[in-house]
């Protein structure tokens, strides 16, 4: 009896070992953000196309999806958020390059996209200030619910609401720089 238990319990261990993880990936981006990511003004001339991004392994429970791409070393005191989509359904595991562009029309009828810190619906391309390279966080995270916040809402009010409802979030790190 105490070998049959042993060998559940490995098997259990080993099952867990091999379980995956909740990943964010692109086919858009590397290490370095491309010029088609980058903001149309403010000295730059890039597509302001947000980035085709695609996860899995959402935990079980999850109920809605939020997307988020943030840069930490703008220079504002607070970093700047660049795009915010919340309540996309449990069922999209895709965002399509460009969906950030509400005329555009790629986001799942259900999803919101917040205004940005620029103020503006959707995403707002890279813009960093001379000097080092900044860091843009994107980041999915699985949520146990819809959030059901107006688009009006901030990037922070959104993300509060986020706090309580998080199962889990994956995130990719790419970096910009003036040239």
């Amino acid at each position: 009896m105490k070998r049959i238990l042993t060998l559940l319990a490995a098997t259990a261990l080993s099952s867990a070992a091999l379980a995956q993880s909740f990943t964010l990936k692109s086919a858009d981006l590397g290490g370095q953000l491309p010029a088609r990511q980058y903001f149309n003004g403010m000295g730059f001339g890039g597509e302001n196309l947000s980035p085709q991004l695609a996860w899995e392994h959402a935990p079980a429970g999850t109920k809605s999806f939020a997307v988020t791409m943030y840069d930490l070393d703008a220079p504002t005191g607070s970093g700047f958020w660049h795009w915010v989509v919340f309540d996309i359904p449990a069922e999209v595991t895709e965002l399509k390059a460009g969906a950030g562009d509400p005329a555009r029309k790629l986001l799942p009828t259900a999803a919101v996209q917040a205004h940005n810190d620029a103020g503006l619906p959707g995403y707002f391309g890279a813009a960093p200030t001379a000097g080092p390279a900044h860091r843009y966080m994107l980041t999915v995270y699985a949520l146990d619910k819809m959030l059901s916040l107006p688009p009006t809402a901030t990037p922070a009010y959104i993300g509060f609401n986020m706090s309580g409802a998080t199962l889990a979030k994956a995130s990719l790190l790419v970096y910009g720089q003036k040239k």
